[in-house]
């Protein structure tokens, strides 16, 4: 199901976006990886930039700045967030709240687009509500320079399964073939998983709870070949694990995702 029009089923990640000093910088970094088309954005919408591929919408890049439009200062750490669908952000909102979480962006209108809020669960985990209204979210997914994964690594899996059910309406799961590993359900189907921190390995120690983005390539090594020359940094180096070839890298400016090329699909 490569492309996808929408709206995404309640739990579903349906968006990703980078927060970046150098905004320019990265979309002439992504753009150029992932083959996607991308410019700084209008004024209104504060420089945002939606980034397509065959012009569908894949991610969108903004520079960091102030509710002012001044340089934040210090700057805030870059990383990808996911953002999860929901049909009304501000229950989701309160479920969050009263499950443990916060709020660290209140729930707040972006023009006709839709509603948006950011959120964190029990173990500091950050991550985006989307109400969609006129955007849905992503336009193409599971294809090469497309979001093809969403992946939590919690400190503590107990907490994240109980917050994921109540609040998020995401049931968790042991994924069979993954010892260690968990799907993210939604209505029946498989729409990410969650493992524990503890088995991350060859990251930097020390690393908190978050979501992990994974884009799909057509070949993980040149891919990362092609990120190192450009000066992106490479994390977890190529690798074959179950669902595929995948690394661990970080962008020039020090956001951090991974890249794979999925394992191919055994016929039933």
């Amino acid at each position: 199901m490569p492309e996808f029009n929408g709206p995404y089923p309640s739990g579903t990640p349906c968006w990703v976006d980078l927060m970046v000093p150098d905004q320019q910088a990265a979309l002439d970094f992504y753009c150029s990886l992932f083959g996607w088309e991308g410019e700084v954005g209008p004024s209104e919408t504060g420089g945002y930039a939606v980034c397509t591929l065959r012009g569908k919408p894949v991610a969108g890049i903004m520079a960091a700045m102030n509710p002012d439009g001044s340089k934040p200062d210090p700057m805030p750490p870059v990383a990808w967030t996911t953002y999860l669908a929901t049909a009304d952000v501000d229950a989701t909102q309160r479920a969050v709240t009263d499950n443990g979480g916060q709020v660290m962006v209140p729930a707040t209108d972006v023009m006709t687009l839709g509603r948006m809020a950011v959120v964190s669960g029990p173990t500091g985990a950050l991550f985006g509500l989307w109400q969609a209204k006129d955007f849905h979210g992503a336009g193409i997914v599971n294809e090469p320079g497309a979001v093809i994964w969403s992946e939590l690594n919690t400190s503590d899996t107990t907490a994240a399964k109980a917050f994921c059910a109540a609040a998020l309406g995401i049931d968790v799961e042991p994924m069979k073939e993954a010892e260690g590993y968990f799907a993210l359900n939604v209505a029946g189907r498989t729409v990410g998983g969650m493992q524990s921190l503890d088995s991350l390995i060859g990251l930097p120690p020390g690393v908190p709870s978050h979501w992990l983005t994974y884009f799909a390539a057509e070949d993980t090594d040149a891919t990362v070949s092609a990120l190192s020359r450009a000066g992106g940094m490479v994390l977890k180096p190529p690798h074959d694990m179950v669902a595929g070839r995948m690394a661990v890298v970080q962008d020039p400016q020090g956001g951090t995702f991974a890249v794979i090329k999925p394992a191919p699909m055994e016929s039933s």
